[in-house]
């Protein structure tokens, strides 16, 4: 063992090693800082010098041209079925066609009705002596209604995530017979720390959608919810809510001042669950929605604890049309099949059944009126006045079809945002052009972008982040000294580019900026490097597009009814 003396030795080095440490910590961190530690006026100074190193453009009022302000015809906007290939295909001539919600006709945790449909094809079940089948297609539940309502693609069979999507049909003269009210159990979920979720229950004695409107409204609980015209939870949450004012008339005065009340004090609906998702992850929210199969498939969100609200999504199934006898019975026969001990096992391993005691305190709603709800959402969501500048890549590498890919996104996609929002344009090259200054999105700066649009020509490298700067300060400069200044802006940016960037500022370079403002990103990639557009809008808790698809007007419909 050590003697006196040596210990005092033994501490004196590892004392002499500690501050020399901290001297070396301290050094690095005050001659480099550390970029989580900008305040609001360290970031407003930092994105001013980098403003400085760029040469920005203003090419001067653009030539407007006439717009159509009306919306396409819902039929033409989807793509043709084929670009949701089967998760399983038939293997006879006799067969029904299913449509399915993503998250049982996936793959592995998501994938319980894929391989249910698999080992039904398998099994050579007969009907009639014919051997019978079933083709099953992933494809979310709002979209999936909008192919049947629509009339671009009508399956045999349609398991949405709840009975919502089923009425709403119904209720536009679809035929639809449910015939199963569970195929698997699921419900969706409120989300809350357990911080807020004890100071709630506190409060208010319990957690419900009642009491979660209430704390949204009195500016208690920053929460956020998904989409309600394609996410099933977001629907079902929109419902609920109205549900929670006036149970006894989801469209009354009294329900619509009280979303009224309510949806000012929410930071963000997200377009999609990742997005939710991800929102979360980054401990921006104190509250959320989803559902509960995905929740318990998500070990990152589990300090969130889980509260069930609003209707159950048990997975019903319905006969879609005028089925033949034989369709009829083959739909009957994988239900049945659905329903065996050892596929409802397989379900509960996948997150399903869990819950199953919970039951629905909200009444019957008609599809009517859930597409009105849908419909009050679109008009009082923005009660903040959104302000958004869309950022187009016109780089060499952009030239020919992405480009014009570009501008037919632009111009059929200004028809689904509000007159009431404020807009801009940026463009960039080797530099960046301020191609249509910040205004309210009215007849005069509407035909103003379209012509801004229009113009865009390709050439030279690609400076994206040199652009995403750019737009950041005129959203900032918009908030504190434009001439329609207004604090409570919500800024969106919209990035539109392959996501190749090779000149002026790196991400690393406005990851700070992008930190201590909190600006929501959202990328549109064509022909693009997805994962380097991901990473931006990952960072900002906003969502990415992949437009080298037939059906990016649709996505871009979807995305401005949730933001614009």
């Amino acid at each position: 063992m050590p003697n006196n003396s040596d210990k005092k030795v033994i501490l004196r080095i590892v004392g002499a090693a500690v501050a020399v440490f901290l001297l070396v910590y301290l050094g690095i961190t005050t001659l480099t800082g550390d970029p989580d530690d900008l305040d609001e006026r360290d970031a407003v100074e930092k994105l001013e010098d980098i403003i400085e190193d760029i040469n920005v453009n203003n090419p001067g009022t653009p030539h407007p041209i006439p717009v159509d302000i009306t919306p396409e015809n819902l039929k033409d906007t989807l793509p043709d079925i084929s670009s949701y290939p089967p998760q399983v295909r038939e293997t006879t001539s006799n067969y029904i066609e299913i449509f399915s919600s993503t998250e049982k006709a996936g793959s592995g945790t998501d994938g319980w009705l894929t391989k249910v449909a698999q080992d039904f094809n398998d099994a050579r079940i007969k009907i009639d002596g014919k051997q019978v089948s079933v083709r099953l297609r992933g494809i979310p539940s709002g979209e999936a209604a909008d192919y049947i309502t629509s009339g671009k693609s009508r399956p045999d069979a349609y398991t949405p995530s709840n009975e919502l999507w089923g009425e709403i049909i119904i209720s536009q003269g679809i035929k639809a017979e449910l015939v199963e009210k569970k195929l698997a159990g699921n419900v969706a979920g409120i989300l809350l720390t357990k911080t807020k979720k004890d100071e709630l229950v506190n409060k208010y004695g319990a957690i419900n959608t009642k009491t979660i409107v209430d704390a949204v409204a009195n500016d208690e609980l920053d929460m956020g919810y998904t989409n309600p015209f394609a996410s099933s939870t977001g629907l079902n949450f929109l419902i609920s809510a109205l549900y929670a004012f006036d149970s006894s008339d989801l469209l009354s005065d009294r329900a619509a001042s009280g979303f009224e009340s309510f949806q000012p004090n929410i930071p963000v609906v997200c377009y999609t669950t990742l997005q939710m998702r991800e929102a979360a992850k980054s401990g921006l929210l104190e509250g959320f929605v989803l559902e509960y199969q995905t929740y318990m498939n998500e070990p990152k969100i589990r300090h969130y604890e889980f509260t069930p609200f609003g209707f159950r999504h048990d997975n019903p199934m319905y006969a879609i049309g005028e089925l033949s006898e034989e369709k009829r019975q083959i739909l009957n026969e994988f239900v049945e099949f659905t329903q065996q001990e050892k596929y409802q096992a397989l379900a509960t391993e996948n997150g399903f059944n869990g819950l199953d005691e919970y039951k629905s305190g909200t009444g019957p709603v008609r599809g009517d009126e859930i597409i009105q709800s849908q419909r009050l959402w679109k008009d009082v969501k923005n009660a903040k006045p959104i302000c958004a500048v869309f950022v187009a890549d016109v780089s060499g590498s952009m030239d020919g079809e992405p480009l014009n890919n570009l501008k037919r996104s632009l111009l059929e996609g200004q028809k689904y945002i509000g007159g009431n929002n404020l807009i801009g344009l940026v463009s960039y090259s080797n530099d960046v052009n301020i191609d249509l200054p910040i205004a309210k999105f009215d007849l005069d700066q509407r035909p103003q972008f379209a012509g801004a649009v229009y113009d865009l020509q390709a050439g030279g490298s690609t400076a994206t982040f040199d652009a995403i700067a750019v737009a950041m300060n005129m959203l900032i400069e918009q908030k504190a000294a434009g001439p329609n200044k207004d604090p409570n802006l919500k800024p969106r940016i919209f990035v539109l580019s392959d996501g190749k960037d090779n000149r002026g500022h790196s991400l690393k370079h406005i990851i700070p900026i992008m930190d201590e403002f909190g600006i929501p990103i959202y990328t549109i990639g064509y022909n693009a490097d997805i994962d380097a557009l991901e990473e931006i809008s990952i960072r900002t808790e906003g969502a990415c597009i992949n437009a080298d698809t037939e059906n990016v007007v649709y996505k871009l419909r979807n995305l401005f009814n949730a933001e614009l």
